[in-house]
This record gives C-alpha cells, sequence and structure tokens, in this order.
C-alpha cells in the first residue's frame, strides 16, 4: 500500500499557455496528479490533447506557466536549467518514439554514455550486460542504421534500465513499431520495470498498452482526469 511518503511525482495546478494572435493558446489547464514510487502510469489520449506536453513538463523538460511539478519532494518549476538537468540526470531516463540513438556511437556505445556521464562504475560490462538482457548480445558493435526499428528500441530500452534511473518516462514508446514487434517492446519494458522497481510514465495514444499500466489517465483539450479501469 503506498502512502504520502511514497509520493514521487506530482503537479499542482499545472498550466502551460503559448501566447498566439487570439491572445493565448492553453495547453495545459491547472493539471494535479500524483504518482507513486513503483507505479507505472498511462497518459492517454489523442493527438494534440497536451499529453507529451506534460510530459516534458514532468520530466523538467519545459518550464509550465504556472503551477509546481515536485520529483521526490523537490521542486522542479523553482530550480533553473542547470538544476533540473542534474535532478534528470540523478532521477530520469527516457525511452522515445524515435529511439533517439546517436548515428555515430555503436549500440554498446550508445549504453555507455550515460552510464559514463553519471560517473557509474564499469560502464562497459555494465552496458553488455543490459544489451544481452534485451536480447542483443550479437549485435552490441552495430550502429543504429545497421539495426531494426526493433533492435534500436531495445538499445533505447537497454540504455534507460541500465543508468539505474528511479523514474522512466516512455513517449509512445512503440509507435514507430509493428504490432508484433511493439508486442515484444512492451512486454520487455514492462518486465524490466517491476524487476527494476522504477515508476514508470507512459504516454501513449494505443489504448491496450496503456490498459497494462497500474493506473491511466485520459488528457483531452488540456485537462486530465483518471479512468477507472
Amino acid at each position: 500500500m503506498t502512502t504520502q511518503t511514497d509520493l514521487m511525482i506530482q503537479t499542482k495546478d499545472l498550466k502551460q499557455e503559448v501566447p498566439n494572435r487570439e491572445g493565448a493558446l492553453v495547453i495545459l489547464k491547472g493539471i494535479n496528479m500524483a504518482i507513486y514510487a513503483g507505479e507505472s502510469v498511462a497518459i492517454v489520449g489523442v493527438s494534440g490533447s497536451g499529453k507529451s506536453t506534460l510530459l516534458g513538463m514532468l520530466a523538467g523538460l519545459d518550464t509550465p506557466s504556472g503551477g509546481q511539478v515536485m520529483i521526490d519532494g523537490r521542486d522542479l518549476t523553482a530550480m533553473d536549467e542547470e538544476g533540473r538537468a542534474l535532478l534528470r540526470g540523478e532521477k530520469v531516463s527516457f525511452v522515445f518514439q524515435n529511439f533517439q540513438l546517436l548515428p555515430s556511437l555503436t549500440a554498446l556505445e550508445n549504453v555507455m554514455l550515460p552510464l559514463e556521464v553519471k560517473g557509474l562504475n564499469q560502464p562497459e560490462q555494465k552496458a553488455k550486460q543490459w544489451l544481452e538482457r534485451v536480447g542483443l548480445a550479437d549485435r552490441i558493435t552495430h550502429y543504429p542504421q545497421q539495426l531494426s526499428g526493433g533492435e534500436q528500441q531495445r538499445v533505447a530500452v537497454a540504455r534507460a534500465f541500465a543508468s539505474e534511473a528511479s523514474i522512466l518516462f516512455a513517449d509512445e514508446p512503440t509507435g514507430n513499431l509493428d504490432t508484433v514487434t511493439g508486442e515484444k517492446i512492451a512486454d520487455l519494458l514492462f518486465s524490466l520495470n517491476k524487476e527494476q522497481n522504477a515508476t514508470l510514465v507512459l504516454v501513449t495514444h494505443d489504448h491496450q498498452l496503456a490498459s497494462r499500466c497500474d493506473r491511466q489517465f485520459e488528457m483531452s483539450a488540456g485537462e486530465l482526469v483518471e479512468v477507472t479501469q
């Protein structure tokens, strides 16, 4: 059973507005949500509903027009960019729809890089172990352009979990994959997340994928409502 001390992510009246010719485009309308340590949470909604904007706010990639984002009791919105970057490096990993692998680095080097930045011990050994875990032991010297979409996403998943982050943000992680490959990546993502006891926040338009999470929220026209499963 979760308690208030397990609170990992919290937003308080989170707002985002962008000026336009008509005055302001309201993207987020006072979002209040709480996500607890070890939970898997899905944010669903159609394109343009504001879900990716919300994810960027939760991760400290963007700053809101108003309200607060708290990560493990620390106020992201009170920090400067350097402070947010330090907190992300300490607490957060990402899996993106378009993989975000560096094309000039091999699979092994792509997984090693954030480990080296964080100063973790034995980055090469750890990266190899995680690539083996995701079924790519024979592909570690391959570059992204030599890998299929599913293989690239496996590298991205290995990179995310190898960094030992307590929060994993996944933005449409199966969006660029065929159905069969997408299901395999989802299986991998949920099994590793359960094993690591990380907090998973998943943005998707795929309701079947979202249904595998502990809780679901639906974003519509900048408003967020928890879905009763």
